[in-house]
């Protein structure tokens, strides 16, 4: 092998002979040695491009052949993020870095650094692309997996060595092409350590955001999200290093500081949607002076809804009873007595509880709220079988078109704010 090798150099170190003779007969005086570059550089480029041709032909054409993307979804992203590129580019030109001292046999001291220099300048950048399309497979490779948790953390991470990357093989490249020693650059910046920590506050927050997210698995993309904040609700669409995208229902796209996902309030809806129950809390308002004792007449009406009829006989009873061992129980004031919004609350929790829309596992409440200037406030407060927005509507609205309509059997008042006639 040793032996092919310094046949295969000796070849193109005759060849540059044979080359170095014919310029310098059919250049110009003097600038012989101008053409000579010129032409020997661009004979080190088209040998660079013919060995990466051919090189990724034959490794893709390798890769494509052993691959089996249904038991290795690895080997797919890592063919769609075209890391073999990378290979074949990294290994045509380590193979021209070592041709250059036998097409440029003679050349000057200058010549051959910068020859020396421009190569492993070369081979620094398509490392740094290697690193780049390696990020880029495992965030295929996620996607693929349908782990979308982890693509949120790929993609806070790969954001950060990106720009941690970009910092990296900068000072790498000023080392290469100026032959600086990388521990005098690093050096001369820790005076602005400072500064940089501050230019790139939001990034590490927005690292450090992505990593707890991705941990806590408390978001991912697709999910339906509320910010009180900035009066948000949607969909996100992206979590990048710096900002979150989300569709909103109206079709605009709100973007946030991705480290507002760590220190602000954040409503996830999306555990809502998957349960398939969404929640009913929504309060009727009435009025005060419409409550009123109800008189046996008005009980005997009212057993006749079915819902309550067993409730209004069970009660009537023991108020009875009740009243035989008291004084004065003639007077409506004196003993328990059943009112109309208190009755009217029993019928409404019967009525949830009958309905086949109401989720019976979760919570059923119909209770009063702290008393306000409009009112007394009686909340629904329940879930629904259905997390689609359209039907969940559609629920609610006929609970309370019931609930309404209802309360006019229990001579109640719903307060309303009326205009002038």
């Amino acid at each position: 092998m040793k032996d092919e090798i310094k046949d295969t150099k000796s070849f193109f170190q005759e060849m540059s002979e044979q080359l170095y003779i014919y310029i310098s007969k059919v250049s110009p005086t003097g600038l012989d040695w101008v053409f000579h570059i010129i032409v020997k550089l661009s004979l080190l480029v088209a040998i660079f491009l013919f060995l990466d041709f051919i090189f990724k032909i034959i490794i893709n054409y390798v890769f494509r052949l052993f691959r089996n993307e249904n038991r290795f979804p690895i080997l797919k992203s890592i063919y769609q993020s075209k890391i073999t590129n990378s290979v074949a580019h990294f290994t045509a030109l380590a193979i021209v870095g070592s041709m250059h001292e036998a097409i440029f046999v003679g050349a000057l001291k200058q010549t051959t650094i910068f020859i020396i220099r421009s190569v492993n300048l070369g081979l620094v950048m398509i490392l740094a692309g290697m690193l780049y399309r390696s990020l880029t497979a495992f965030r295929n490779y996620f996607t693929i997996q349908q782990d979308y948790y982890k693509v949120m953390a790929i993609n806070a991470i790969s954001e950060t060595v990106k720009i941690l990357g970009i910092f990296l093989f900068s000072i790498v490249s000023i080392c290469v092409v100026f032959g600086i020693k990388g521990t005098t650059i690093v050096g001369s910046l820790g005076a602005i350590t400072a500064v940089l920590v501050l230019v790139f506050r939001d990034t590490i927050l927005g690292f450090v955001t992505g990593i707890h997210v991705a941990t806590s698995k408390s978001l991912k993309v697709g999910d339906w999200i509320g910010i009180p904040k900035y009066s948000i609700e949607g969909n996100i669409l992206d979590i990048s290093l710096l900002t979150t995208k989300i569709a909103n229902f109206d079709k605009t796209i709100s973007s946030i500081p991705t480290y507002d996902l760590l220190t602000t309030e954040i409503k996830n809806l999306q555990v809502m949607s998957e349960s398939n129950t969404r929640r009913i809390k929504k309060s009727i308002f009435f009025n005060i002076n419409s409550f009123k004792f109800l008189n046996p007449e008005e009980i005997e009406r009212l057993k006749e809804i079915n819902l309550i009829s067993d409730y209004l006989i069970e009660k009537t009873s023991e108020i009875n009873h009740e009243k035989e061992s008291i004084g004065h129980r003639d007077k409506v004031i004196n003993g328990r007595q059943l009112t109309n919004i208190g009755v009217f609350r029993y019928y409404a929790q019967k009525y949830l509880e009958n309905d086949r829309e109401i989720n019976k596992e979760n919570p059923i409440m119909v209770r009063q709220l702290e008393i306000t200037t409009q009112g007394l406030p009686m909340e629904v407060y329940c879930f629904t079988n259905d997390s689609n927005w359209q039907r969940f509507e559609e629920i609610q609205a006929d609970i309370f078109d019931h609930l309404l309509v209802a309360s006019k059997e229990f001579d109640l008042q719903i307060m309303q704010i009326g205009f002038p006639k």
